[in-house]
């Protein structure tokens, strides 16, 4: 029986066998699905490594794949069928929320505790140190302190983020206050870049970890951020996920998903606040809800 063939342009071509493979892969190490229609961007993102490993075949190439005992290529896979996109400031209204809260709700926590569960390159932690340093001295609160976890599965995005180096371009969106108080300019081969300063990346602690795996802190958090990540998992994987963040979460604490993400469907303990905002409720208090 002849297989369904996917060719691109480039005349790499993807079998319907070699495609469920890869899709079973991504989702039994990462919760990924990959639907069938998905061919085309399967060949695409992942043709770059066989033209680079002179592999003949995806079924080769799945192979070294799972052989490869550095895991490096299964990292590689990885970041390549996902979208690392991100942007300092983005989806602001997250970023005011928890200024409000650090200054009123939580006022009475000498460190806030905040978990950035998919930081990518780290403009989300940064951001949020950035943000809350700049929000607590304003609040003449500058000696209160806060921790933030970043994590992500990638190894390469997370060798960005604790470099804290970016174009310039990346920071246009920051207040101008921001980057005179927060980022030092580049010179000589370093022009056209800025780095973070040393008080900013000492907030963050960077790890890697893997989130449809079980968590390997025991540390709760006021705030956590899971944004932009949700939309690659099935509803199954959804679910564990939200339940076993929300059991990180100190009563009274907020989860931030992205805002293209709801919680539909996934049965959880958390309220709704606002779109992509929910609040872990006081023991008693809260109702087991499915939105």
């Amino acid at each position: 029986m002849n297989e369904t063939v996917y060719s691109d342009n480039a005349g790499l071509t993807l079998k319907t066998s070699e495609f469920r493979l890869i899709s079973q892969l991504a989702h039994e190490r990462f919760g990924l699905e990959l639907k069938g229609g998905k061919e085309a961007l399967v060949t695409a993102r992942l043709g770059k490594w066989l033209r680079k490993g002179g592999f003949k075949s995806f079924d080769e190439y799945y192979r070294h794949v799972l052989a490869d005992t550095t895991g490096d290529a299964l990292i590689g896979l990885i970041d390549s069928l996902t979208t690392n996109h991100t942007s300092f400031l983005r989806e602001k209204a997250h970023f005011e929320f928890l200024n409000r809260a650090a200054v009123e709700e939580f006022r009475e926590i000498r460190s806030i505790e905040i978990w950035s569960a998919a930081c990518s390159s780290g403009e989300e932690p940064y951001t949020i140190a950035m943000s809350l340093s700049d929000t607590l001295a304003r609040a003449g609160e500058k000696r209160r302190d806060f921790r933030i976890l970043a994590t992500d599965i990638s190894t390469r995005v997370l060798g960005i983020a604790k470099r804290g180096v970016y174009e310039a371009e990346r920071f246009r969106d920051l207040p101008d206050h921001w980057r005179k108080a927060y980022l030092l300019r580049g010179d000589g081969e370093c022009k056209g870049f800025f780095k973070l300063k040393p008080e900013i990346v000492s907030r963050i602690s960077f790890e890697r970890l893997n989130l449809i795996q079980p968590f390997p802190h025991r540390r709760l958090f006021n705030v956590i951020f899971c944004r932009n990540v949700m939309m690659y998992f099935d509803k199954g994987t959804q679910q564990d996920i939200v339940n076993r963040l929300s059991a990180c979460l100190e009563p009274g604490g907020y989860l931030f998903v992205g805002h293209s993400e709801s919680l539909t469907g996934v049965e959880h303990d958390l309220k709704y606040v606002r779109p992509a905002t929910y609040r872990k409720e006081s023991p008693g208090r809260g109702l087991r809800v499915r939105l």
